[in-house]
C-alpha cells in the first residue's frame, strides 16, 4: 500500500523521529522505498554560505547531513535515495510541488520548525504541506 514514501527532513530531532516512523511504515510493505527530501530555505542558504565559507562547502555540509539520514534508512534494509532542492518560493511550496509531481503513496515529516510567532505570521511548513499534498501525510511529533 505504501511502497513509495517521501520523507521530508530538515536535520532536526523531529526529522530523526520522522525517519524512524517512515522506516516503520516502509517495513510493513515489501519492496517499499523512501526518498529523503531536504529543501534549502532561501533565507537559510545565505546564512549557510556565510558559516561554511563558500557555497560549495555549504552544499557538501548539506549533502553529508542528508546522507546520514539515508544511511539510517538503508541500515534497516530499505531502499533509499535523496533529493536536495532550493525552496526559492518557500520550503512548504517546494515540498508540496515535489510530493504532488512524484505521485508518492505517503509523505512523512516532522511537526516542528518555526517558532510560535513565525508560525502565526507565516504559517507552519507542516500545516501548509498537510493542506495541499495530495498523498496521505504523516506528521510526527
Amino acid at each position: 500500500m505504501f511502497k513509495k514514501i517521501l520523507l521530508a527532513i530538515d536535520g532536526s530531532d523531529h526529522s530523526r523521529r520522522a525517519t524512524e516512523k517512515a522506516v516503520e511504515l516502509a517495513s510493513l510493505n515489501e519492496g517499499a522505498s523512501i526518498e529523503i527530501l531536504y529543501v534549502v530555505a532561501g533565507n537559510k542558504s545565505k546564512t549557510d554560505v556565510l558559516h561554511s565559507g563558500d557555497s560549495e562547502s555549504a552544499s557538501r555540509k548539506r549533502e553529508r547531513m542528508v546522507r546520514q539520514f539515508e544511511e539510517q534508512v538503508k541500515e534497516e534494509g530499505i531502499e533509499a535515495s535523496h533529493t536536495i532542492l532550493h525552496g526559492k518560493n518557500g520550503v512548504a511550496e517546494a515540498i508540496i510541488e515535489h510530493a504532488n509531481e512524484g505521485e508518492y503513496d505517503a509523505l512523512v515529516l516532522g511537526s516542528r520548525g518555526l517558532g510560535t510567532v513565525q508560525t502565526m505570521v507565516l504559517g507552519s511548513v507542516s500545516h501548509k504541506v498537510m493542506k495541499y499534498v495530495k498523498a496521505p501525510v504523516m506528521m510526527v511529533k
